[in-house]
Formats: C-alpha cells, structure tokens, sequence
C-alpha cells in the first residue's frame, strides 16, 4: 500500500493500492470529514487511476487544495514513486 502524507486538508494521508492496469484497488484516507472522505474512496476504487487524477485535479476546499485534490496529487505521487 502506498501512503501519500497529505498538505493543507484536514485529512493527513491517502493510502492506495493501484493494479499494474492502472485500476484504483485500495483507497484510504485518513482524518477530515468522514462522510466525505469515505464517500470519495469508495468511489474512485475500480476506476482508471488516470481519470480519476485528471477529473479531481484542482478542486478548491480550503485555500488552493481539497481532499479530492490530495487525491489526485497521491495518484500522481504514487506513479512517479511505484512505477
């Protein structure tokens, strides 16, 4: 499982786990708003870690980052770190 320590959400890491096709398999994130962290890691398990970069990339919560926008940023993370 890669861990990704997040920067300016109240989350403050994503756990993930993406298959050599590229599908998220695992997704964790740890701390912020329950219900919406939960709710986004259950989402983006089984789809194309790609998309998911690309469509969560830049959106705002507090200041110029969000959970989603962690998210993204650890999916980019993990293919320059895993792959």
């Amino acid at each position: 499982m890669f861990e990704y320590k997040t920067h300016g959400t109240c989350s403050t890491q994503i756990d993930l786990d993406i298959d050599s096709e590229g599908i998220i398999r695992a997704c964790q994130i740890h701390n912020g708003c329950q219900g919406n962290t939960k709710g986004l890691a259950t989402m983006v398990v089984g789809r194309k870690a790609d998309e998911v970069k690309e469509l969560l990339r830049g959106i705002p919560c507090r200041g110029n980052t969000s959970c989603p926008d962690q998210l993204s940023r650890a999916i980019e993370a993990y293919e320059q770190e895993v792959r």
